[in-house]
């Protein structure tokens, strides 16, 4: 019995020498000693605005990151080796080199410094200044995905938002880049203007398929976003205390960190609603939020799955970012805090505390790592595992059901279950609301998270399955247009001619350059782009005609599509219409055309009629009133039997195709197509008013003379006409001495018969 107490007072007082072993070991990198570190560019050194360091990791590539504080450190290999301060060349004329935001999109690293944003390609080493951008700026944001390369994929690490921190809202310039950085253009937020607060950043949230402005109003704050379903209400405000940072977590599912020094909050529903992050311990919660324990907040790290917080009091907070809740509980307290100390996840429970310290001897900087193995720190106790949750970000998208069964038993007679989750289009499911999905004109990204429910926080290895999710365009789809009988073939164009930089001419009374259907003011002079059209389709001028439209995937047809689609001919000719007016087309509301589409598309160009700004007048939801029914159709295919008809004019048409039907693809399905319309009569020298009017004229004219012209011949007036003629034709040329044969009767010939030798006779 006193060897058990003995033995029972001795473990209790292992567990505080457990407690009190130190929390990380601590190493210092220092290869500016042993290692050449390059002499120092010149330039302008940066340094961060803030106070406060920060380190940036990039998302994808996980030995890259940047270290912002009284200097910048650019390293490739996660501070393993001395690194010179990060400075920008003088040649960029930056004026005062602070630097205020920084963010890394795919292979570039964008900063603002004094107010303006220069791109660092560290793969090349060059460094270039942004376009486009007309007023100052504070900070850049945008995100980065790390699933494949695929062009939704790619579109997501170039997309990057500047902007004004702390402008009002209403008022502000907000500017958007689709290129990295490298060229911005203004972004129009559609209800910008109504917007009440000061900007507190700009945020694009692929995980719900929205842009989210951050709105800050006496110490609240919420999320405004940009389209259908969640744009017509702001999200759940929360306390803003101070200027929150905001950490966009890995993986496009939605999550977000808020912090500052006496505030940390969280969110899983991109900004939708915002929570305090408790702490916990003992399964008990110690405080609702990290704000109650009277710590001062220094630096914050996530990753996919986890979050670290580093205070001034040297504590060390860590948490899970579970599915439904996360909390944090405190690790052993360890001298680890300074100044210019921020953390860094390098792995899958592996947090590091990074130091820069200055080198005595060489211009490099050493950095000090402190490396804390979080499944070693964590108790590990039994676990308990329930059955898998699934989450999906985007429910305005997607829907799922998840059916879970008994499949079989393994060796040791645990019973073995499998798992499946069902995802379906939320306008396809039958039972969302309209107002509550997203619209189906655009496409949108989910991502599927599985995880264990009520996982204990010690399970570090046991990480979520998660799958990114594009309900958008399969980039191999394309469309064709059935080309069976063309001019070629029939003789009519020769295809060597149209491949010798052959040109034909448009009247001007045929075409307008700005589509309006107005006359142009001089002939048009086209050359015949043969490698991309090929020979044209051949079509007669008065047979009412449609292309055959073929859908093709990776080199294979699929199917001929039926659904709703425009043309228009892209020289500007108008010498064709359609055969249906939006009466006989049984339209409910006025329809759409190419005068109103091209209006509104500004300075995009003329064809930008397609699947996202179409919109159908059999629609019942369409409230614009008929105004003008007797205005041609211009849609094609769809319920109708709509067809083009020309004028009576030969020649080439070049047409641009769009399928604007919503319905029918995500994909832009879009080409150019020519045909040649034969069978026309030359058009005539006159309108046909004149030509009949003059026609008519000359009828009358002719039954006038014929009736007064025997009756002028039998009167005296005749007879002196008669007679000045005949004197006339007496006189002859006054050129000629012969007479003259006009108007002269046949002279009788004489014939004399003898009858003996003294009678005659003349016979006429």
């Amino acid at each position: 019995m006193l060897v058990l107490m003995l033995l029972a007072a001795a473990t209790l007082r292992l567990c505080p020498l457990a407690r009190a072993q130190p929390l990380c070991s601590i190493r210092t990198v220092r290869t500016g000693r042993m290692f050449h570190v390059g002499q120092q560019t010149p330039g302008d050194h940066l340094y961060f605005s803030s106070a406060t360091a920060r380190l940036i990791k990039h998302p994808c590539k996980k030995n890259i990151a940047l270290y912002l504080g009284k200097q910048l450190f650019f390293s490739r290999d996660n501070f393993e080796s001395s690194l010179l301060p990060f400075s920008i060349p003088t040649s960029m004329q930056v004026g005062i080199p602070e630097v205020t935001s920084a963010h890394f999109a795919s292979s570039v690293l964008l900063l603002v410094v004094n107010r303006k944003v220069y791109i660092y390609d560290y793969e090349t080493g060059s460094w270039n200044a942004s376009i486009g951008i007309k007023h100052p700026v504070s900070h850049i944001s945008g995100d980065n995905c790390c699933y494949s390369k695929h062009p939704f994929c790619l579109d997501i690490s170039n997309s990057v938002f500047a902007y004004l921190l702390g402008d009002l809202t209403s008022q502000t310039n907000i500017y958007f880049s689709n290129t990295q950085g490298y060229r911005f253009q203004k972004y129009a937020h559609e209800r910008q203007a109504e917007l009440v607060g000061t900007l507190g950043g700009v945020f694009s949230f692929h995980s719900l398929s929205q842009i989210g402005l951050l709105l800050i109003d006496q110490g609240k704050a919420k999320f405004g976003y940009s389209d259908h379903p969640v744009n017509h209400s702001l999200g759940m405000s929360f306390d803003y205390n101070g200027t929150l940072d905001i950490l966009i977590t890995p993986g496009q599912k939605g999550i977000l960190i808020f912090w500052c020094e006496n505030s940390l909050l969280i969110s899983r529903g991109a900004g939708q609603l915002v929570d305090s992050v408790p702490v916990q311990e003992q399964h008990r919660i110690l405080y609702s939020s990290i704000s109650e324990a009277n710590v001062t907040i220094h630096s914050v790290a996530a990753n996919e799955n986890e979050l670290a917080v580093l205070t001034r009091e040297n504590n060390l907070y860590y948490g899970s970012l579970g599915l439904l809740s996360s909390f944090l509980i405190k690790f052993a307290d360890q001298n680890i805090w300074s100044q210019e100390a921020v953390l860094m996840f390098t792995d899958l429970g592996i947090l590091e505390i990074l130091t820069p310290l200055p080198d005595l001897v060489f211009p490099a900087f050493d950095f000090q790592k402190c490396c804390v193995n979080i499944q070693a720190t964590l108790m590990d106790p039994q676990l308990q595992v329930d059955f898998c949750k699934a989450m999906v970000s985007n429910p305005y998208s997607l829907g799922l059901q998840a059916v879970i069964y008994e499949e079989s038993y393994t060796y040791d007679g645990n019973t073995k279950y499998r798992l499946n989750i069902s995802l379906r289009q939320q306008h396809h499911s039958g039972r969302a609301d309209p107002n509550f999905t997203s619209s189906i004109k655009r496409p949108t990204i989910s991502t599927i998270t599985l995880d264990i429910a009520n996982k204990e926080i010690s399970c570090v290895d046991l990480k979520p399955l998660t799958a990114l999710i594009s309900v958008g365009c399969d980039l191999e789809k394309r469309i064709i247009i059935q080309n069976e009988i063309s001019a070629c073939s029939k003789g009519i164009l020769n295809p060597v001619a149209l491949q010798d930089n052959y040109s034909y001419i448009i009247e001007k009374e045929a075409y307008d350059p700005n589509f309006r259907r107005q006359r142009a003011t001089k002939d048009l002079v086209v050359y015949y782009p043969y490698e991309e059209l090929g020979c044209p389709l051949l079509v007669y001028y008065d047979t009412p005609w449609k292309p055959v439209v073929e859908l093709w995937r990776g080199g294979k047809f699929q199917e001929f599509i039926e659904a709703e689609y425009v043309l228009l001919e892209v020289n500007g000719l108008f010498t064709y219409t359609y055969s249906l007016t939006a009466r006989t087309a049984l339209c409910t509301s006025q329809p759409q055309n190419w005068t109103t589409i091209i209006e509104n598309a500004g300075d995009k160009g003329p064809f930008t009629w397609d699947r996202e700004n179409y919109v159908s007048c059999h629609d019942p939801n369409n409230d614009a009133p008929l105004k003008w029914p007797n205005v041609p159709y211009q849609i094609l295919g769809g319920p109708t039997a709509n067809k083009v008809t020309f004028e009576e004019r030969n020649g080439i048409y070049v047409f641009f195709i769009s399928i604007v039907d919503p319905y029918y693809s995500y994909c832009h399905l879009q080409t150019t197509f020519s045909i040649y319309v034969y069978g026309a009569f030359p058009l005539p020298l006159f309108p046909s008013e004149i030509s009949i009017f003059l026609l008519m004229v000359g009828i009358l004219l002719s039954v006038w003379l014929a009736y007064i012209i025997p009756k002028m011949l039998r009167a005296e007036q005749g007879h002196r006409f008669q007679g000045f003629w005949s004197s006339l034709c007496r006189r002859g040329p006054l050129n000629d001495s012969r007479p003259s044969n006009c108007n002269r009767k046949p002279q009788p010939k004489h014939y004399l018969i003898g009858y003996g030798d003294t009678d005659q006779q003349t016979v006429e």
